[in-house]
């Protein structure tokens, strides 16, 4: 019973820590990486559609993303979301076949900005996980008249020490992009 309650907590926690990844890769870093465009929705034939079903996106350089669409009918659209992207500040052009995504060079002040944003969602990661904690003990304290109290607190001990290798986990990809963001 108490593994089952670890085995879901553990579960819950690592996806959180997986979500949390996925949106530092959604920040602009120096470089140009087509996870940048990730979650692009573009307005296609009026339903927002993600980007990965309408185009492959390729690094050209350092500084620069191709955007190929499969329609050639959908390029205007793929190009306007990718102007009206936030955070971003690119300037999108085509040439008939391919959409070229420059990426202007980052200023101190934007980087900043761009740390306290991964800071943000490090922040709403670690929220989740504590949610999480606190789902599995109110699960552990249920299970107190099948199991005993003494088993109890020691399962709440090993929650508590799950709980902080998870943080940790969230702690440590976030010293990793801000390394990557303030690094020039």
């Amino acid at each position: 019973m108490i593994e089952e309650v670890f085995v879901d907590v553990k579960d819950r926690m690592t996806k959180a820590v997986e979500a949390a990844k996925e949106g530092f890769a959604t920040v602009r870093t120096g470089r140009a990486n087509p996870s940048l465009l990730q979650n692009l929705q573009v307005d296609y034939y009026g339903t927002p559609t993600p980007l990965a079903q309408l185009a492959s996106v390729q690094n050209q350089d350092a500084r620069s993303l191709i955007v190929t669409p499969y329609d050639k009918g959908a390029m205007r659209d793929i190009e306007q979301a990718i102007r009206d992207m936030p955070n971003l500040g690119a300037n999108p052009s085509n040439d008939g076949n391919v959409i070229r995504v420059s990426l202007p060079e980052l200023t101190e002040e934007r980087r900043k900005e761009f740390v306290k944003i991964v800071k943000g969602r490090a922040e709403d990661a670690r929220v989740a996980i504590r949610n999480v904690r606190r789902a599995g003990k109110d699960d552990l304290d249920s299970l107190k008249s099948e199991i005993g109290e003494d088993e109890v607190v020691r399962a709440e001990k090993e929650l508590e020490a799950v709980t902080k290798q998870f943080i940790d986990q969230v702690d440590d990809a976030l010293k990793r992009k801000e390394a990557e963001l303030l690094e020039v």
